[in-house]
């Protein structure tokens, strides 16, 4: 047993209310618990309906470092299995995406299993006659998932059968899901294109933290935003047209008064978002045609509404978050201590004009992919800290900006835009979750 391994108050010791200890970020043993506990106890995204329309379609993933698969059944349903043959232990399905058809096959001994995961056959069964196999682990077929819910075609899922429901767990930061579908003048996302992924060396919470962080953006993206605002400013007052390129960057040179104003909202759960009044994406240039769209599909009032919110970033703890008005969603793969795969999906708004998609799709190529140029602000300060946190002269990770000592008691709140409470917000559901089941 290891310093931490079955000593749960010294994992909360870890956090105290305006600091965290190095470990959480640089432990392997932290790291092991997190995925044992934190992401069993927690609802983690697992993928979209759209990725799977039809019977037999099925990505494969993880949940933490499990590996599992969604799946279309022949219902209609989408089912989340673990990805392992109850045989030998095989990996079922390896590829990112297919068709399955009616079963799954595993390929080391051509079990079958129906697309709920239930065994269907076994190649020469007779030698398990009079075995007791109907009893066994193996007869149960690909185990399933328990705890499953499809919101507005976002899948979540949780390992542990012990934790808060669904419901529960998100309260009314589903919200931030809500504004992003209601985008659409159908109220329907889908996937659109493929995945841009960039592999990062630091721990995955660096990243999470980092999408509430709003006094790094003038800071570390003078070089990128600050020169494309550079650039632009001799055509400013031209009539010059903005190109959408520069409307993208230039927003996160914005000084710090603009990310004040912006505001922090926080949730219950370590859930919450950048941009309550105003955000980045507040200033983008109308799209012809979608205001009448959207006004035809919800009324006048409800599409101000809808399209009156400009939130940032929403961080839904454990692992991802999401753009609402440019529809794009981030998911932080942890792989070790140090290491972290991010995800960028992009959607498209069922019903509404392509260049919205054009407009998230360019953001998403030049903020998080690998041949970004934000992006790679942002990876050399998480790089920069891992092997900063190796210093012994200071053990502490400080998160005290704004503190306010009532705040804990509040599941709810609005705050200064650059407040460090969300941080503190993901933290104490970090203690919570990892010792849940400790």
């Amino acid at each position: 047993m290891g310093k931490y391994r079955g000593h749960p108050e010294a994992v909360r010791a870890l956090v105290r209310e305006t600091e965290v200890h190095r470990d959480v970020y640089t432990d392997p043993e932290i790291f092991d618990l997190e995925m044992e506990h934190l992401f069993a106890n927690t609802w983690v995204h697992v993928g979209h309906a759209s990725q799977i329309p039809n019977p037999g379609d099925y990505v494969t993933t993880t949940i933490g470092n499990q590996p599992v698969l969604m799946v279309r059944h022949n219902d209609g349903s989408v089912k989340v299995l673990h990805n392992r043959c109850p045989h030998k232990g095989v990996k079922v399905a390896t590829d990112a995406c297919g068709n399955t058809g009616k079963f799954f096959r595993c390929p080391y001994h051509a079990w079958t299993f129906r697309l709920d995961g239930s065994l269907r056959a076994i190649p020469l069964n007779r030698g398990y006659e009079n075995t007791g196999l109907e009893t066994s682990h193996a007869a149960q077929g690909l185990a399933c998932v328990k705890n499953v819910v499809n919101y507005r075609d976002f899948v979540f899922a949780r390992l542990n059968d012990t934790g808060p429901s669904f419901e529960e767990y998100f309260g009314d930061s589903l919200s931030s899901f809500d504004n992003m579908i209601d985008r659409s003048p159908e109220g329907k996302l889908e996937v659109a294109g493929g995945v841009l992924r960039y592999m990062h060396n630091c721990n995955w919470k660096m990243l999470v933290d980092n999408q509430t962080d709003t006094c790094h953006p003038m800071v570390a993206h003078e070089s990128s935003a600050g020169t494309a605002a550079a650039m632009w400013k001799p055509f400013e007052g031209t009539g010059a047209k903005k190109p959408m390129a520069v409307e993208i960057f230039v927003p996160f040179f914005s000084p710090y008064e603009f990310f004040e104003g912006m505001g922090i909202r926080v949730w219950d759960n370590g859930h919450g978002h950048t941009g309550v009044s105003h955000s980045i994406h507040s200033d983008y240039s109308a799209i012809p045609g979608y205001w009448d769209q959207m006004v035809a599909a919800y009324g006048e009032e409800r599409a101000k509404a809808i399209l009156g919110e400009a939130r940032h970033n929403t961080v839904y703890w454990p692992n991802i978050m999401i753009k609402g008005p440019i529809q794009l969603l981030r998911i932080f793969r942890p792989l070790a201590a140090n290491r972290t795969l991010v995800e960028s999906y992009v959607y498209r708004l069922v019903g509404a004009p392509d260049l919205l998609l054009e407009r998230s799709q360019m953001y998403n190529r030049l903020i998080n992919a690998p041949t970004s140029v934000v992006g790679h602000d942002d990876l050399e300060m998480y790089e920069r800290a891992q092997e900063g946190l190796g210093s012994n002269g200071n053990e502490w990770v400080n998160v005290q900006r704004l503190y306010d000592p009532q705040e804990a008691e509040q599941k709810v709140a609005v705050t200064n835009g650059t407040n460090e409470w969300q941080m503190r917000n993901q933290f104490r559901a970090w203690s919570k979750f990892m010792t849940m089941s400790m």
